[in-house]
Parts: structure tokens; sequence; C-alpha cells
């Protein structure tokens, strides 16, 4: 390592520009939520977790966009009704 560098040429700003469709942001967020995301970056071999919380945001509004949650509660309430029909049909028949 040198004792000292160069920096009169350096530009500033980040080594990788982001893409167009990209918005800088400060954003904070739960502790809890940022090591979660950093646990499942680490168990898949590494990575970045902050893309990966960027994919859970893009997936969410494209949810909400679809429908969203209104479908989700929808499809689970037929698949616990349709296993509550197969329980109490079986009960019946027993």
């Amino acid at each position: 390592m040198k004792d000292r560098y160069d920096f009169s040429g350096a530009a500033r700003g980040p080594v990788v520009p982001p893409t167009p469709e990209q918005t800088a942001v400060i954003l904070r967020l739960d502790t809890g939520v940022i090591d979660w995301f950093r646990q499942r970056s680490n168990e898949s071999g590494g990575g970045d977790a902050l893309a990966s919380i960027n994919g859970a945001m893009v997936e969410y509004v494209q949810q909400q966009a679809e429908g969203g949650l209104e479908e989700t509660l929808r499809r689970v309430i037929r698949e616990e009704l349709r296993v509550f029909a197969q329980r109490s049909r079986a009960a019946y028949l027993a």
C-alpha cells in the first residue's frame, strides 16, 4: 500500500452508475428486516441484500397493481375451504 495516493484526476460519484430505471434514495428500514435479507443472501451463497429488498418491493408493487391482497386472500380462503370440506367429508364417512 502506498503512503500517498493522487486523486487529482478522480471523478466524484458511484463507480457503477445506476440504470435509468433506478433512483438512489436514503431509506430507513428496521434492523430486523435488513438482517433477514442479509441472512437469506448469505445462505444462498452471497449476494446483494439491497438487490433482494428491491426485488421484494418490485414484486409487492406488481401484486398490488394486479389486485394483490384481495386476490391472495381469496385464494387462501378457497384453499382452506377445500381442505375443510375434505376433512368434513372424511369425518362424515368414518
